[in-house]
């Protein structure tokens, strides 16, 4: 009778579709997410803006921390129409889209040809603000109204998402049925900017996280028909389900003849499916999340970097900080001081 019980209450495996949801979830539950409306944009006639990312002299260890906690641009199409170019290719914007830049791709936004160039980050007034700023160029002709801001998704330092991701993400909200949550939560973005209450610009902070998640969770659902890529494998019934082992417990003893054993599979179909569809090797993916998480209580927390080995697998802290610079440029101590220097821990 125990022996039945103990089968009544057994965990049951997910479904492929929820683990890879699941695995999605993990990643942005441990790696800090937030999000800033910076302004309005209002344009009346012909103009473009000049959006070309700027470099900055910094030391090598600044610049692993810019590269891994990187600024993801955003726009939010709230009346009229503009065009977009970015790298060579011209999309018109409607009403109802919504663009996120993953890697701070440099862009352009306009209406009509050889318009007037605005600067509006350069027209910013200097902090603090008390509202949004609203920043208002030309007196006539069409009317374009866009909603600008960004996000720090420290989730950019994972590769395996980082190599999955587009270098534009685009959504047509009103022309979309699947992006209802995603017009929602626009549609309440606008009734904050709209009608400033008490407590509007944490909401606005979370609204903004909440849509960059919708943006991911649409992409996964349009890479689920793809044939490589780490969004493609939380769709993959095996990987889905090996992916989700690994998130839930990444401290665990792994191995590929135990992960392909949780999967369903053998170690090497397991191991061919991990090179098809992600393109590395089953524990060449452990130790990528476990690094991913190492970097996430460097910069958290004020634990010792060799306690942090430790934990992270390693046996060694000089075995760490060799793996630690291969993936992020630097050792963890310079990496964790670059974080601190730079305010954004």
């Amino acid at each position: 009778m125990a022996g039945s019980l103990k089968g009544l209450i057994k965990k049951p495996p997910l479904p492929a579709s929820v683990a890879g949801a699941d695995v999605l979830s993990d990643v942005l539950r441990h790696i800090r997410l937030t999000g800033s409306l910076q302004f309005c944009l209002m344009a009346n006639g012909v103009w473009k803006t000049d959006d070309k990312p700027t470099l900055r002299n910094l030391d090598q260890a600044t610049k692993s921390v810019v590269a891994v906690t990187g600024t993801i641009p955003f726009h939010i199409v709230v009346e009229g129409s503009c065009w977009m170019k970015m790298e060579g290719v011209e999309t018109e914007l409607r009403a109802g889209d919504v663009v996120a830049f993953p890697f701070g791709t440099g862009h352009q936004l306009g209406a009509g040809h050889d318009g007037v160039m605005v600067t509006p980050v350069a027209d910013l007034p200097p902090k603090p603000w008390r509202d949004i700023p609203t920043l208002n160029y030309g007196s006539k002709g069409a009317h374009v109204r866009i909603l600008c801001g960004y996000l720090q998704c420290d989730a950019m330092s994972f590769d395996p998402l980082r190599q999955a991701l587009p270098t534009l993400l685009h959504v047509r909200t009103r022309e979309d049925a699947d992006a209802a949550w995603l017009k929602a939560a626009i549609t309440q973005i606008v009734s904050e900017f709209d009608r400033p209450r008490s407590g509007g610009a944490a909401i606005l902070e979370r609204l903004t996280e909440v849509t960059f998640i919708e943006l991911l969770r649409h992409q996964m659902h349009a890479a689920a028909a793809a044939e490589a890529g780490w969004l493609a494998a939380l769709s993959d019934p095996a990987l889905g389900r090996c992916l989700a082992l690994v998130h839930d417990d990444p401290m665990h003893d792994w191995s590929v003849e135990k992960l392909a054993a949780k999967s369903g599979l053998s170690r090497s179909a397991l191991a061919e499916k991990f090179d098809a569809v992600l393109g590395i090797a089953p524990m060449r993916y452990v130790r990528a999340w476990r690094l991913s998480l190492a970097r996430s209580a460097l910069r958290s927390g004020n634990k010792g970097v060799s306690t942090i080995a430790f934990e992270a697998g390693y046996g060694t802290e000089a075995a760490f900080n060799r793996a630690f610079a291969r993936a992020y440029g630097v050792p963890p101590a310079a990496w964790r001081q670059a974080v601190r220097r730079s305010g954004t821990a």
